[in-house]
């Protein structure tokens, strides 16, 4: 028998993080699922971008709920818009970025684990709002790079204009 539980989080509910200016709510955690995924609503300005980076563990979804972004996988860009889903298979190098004034995405990863990555170096969440620019929650470049490192990642460069 397993030892994971049903899980329900309304719109409000999860463990909130602010990270490098995006608002990360958990809706399930690895340590939820049994390391078998990890489930987060993302809501981040115009702008806002990844690094160029691959996962060696875990895939990726994404499932935009608000707005539009630029999402390239290895070479190919994609532009999903509200309902869109794109997904981003292990090992493929890729990166996002939000083009419309603000946006609401899920990201799924698949197992679990890497959301470790963002509490390690996000901070908790004051509110439920985008969080004021503070470049004291911009680490140096090679922390990002090392702190990905840890969790199976791999930053391959910055993020594409």
């Amino acid at each position: 028998m397993s030892d994971v539980k049903p899980i329900m989080a309304t719109p409000e509910q999860g463990r909130a993080v602010w990270h490098m200016g995006a608002l990360m709510l958990f809706k399930a955690t690895s340590e939820q699922t049994n390391n078998q995924f990890w489930l987060a609503e993302q809501t981040s300005n115009a702008g806002y971008a990844s690094p160029v980076h691959l996962h060696t563990r875990e895939d990726e979804l994404f499932y935009v709920l608000d707005g539009e972004l630029s999402i390239e996988i290895d070479n190919v860009m994609h532009r999903p818009s509200t309902g869109v889903m794109v997904f981003a298979p292990r090992g493929l190098p890729h990166s996002y970025k939000v083009e419309s004034p603000t946006a609401r995405w899920l990201v799924l990863g698949t197992p679990g684990g890497f959301d470790g990555w963002f509490f390690d170096t996000g901070k908790p969440a004051e509110r439920l709002e985008v969080p004021e620019f503070d470049p004291r929650d911009f680490p140096d470049f090679g922390e990002v790079i090392a702190s990905v490192e840890a969790y199976g990642g791999k930053v391959l460069g910055p993020p594409r204009a």
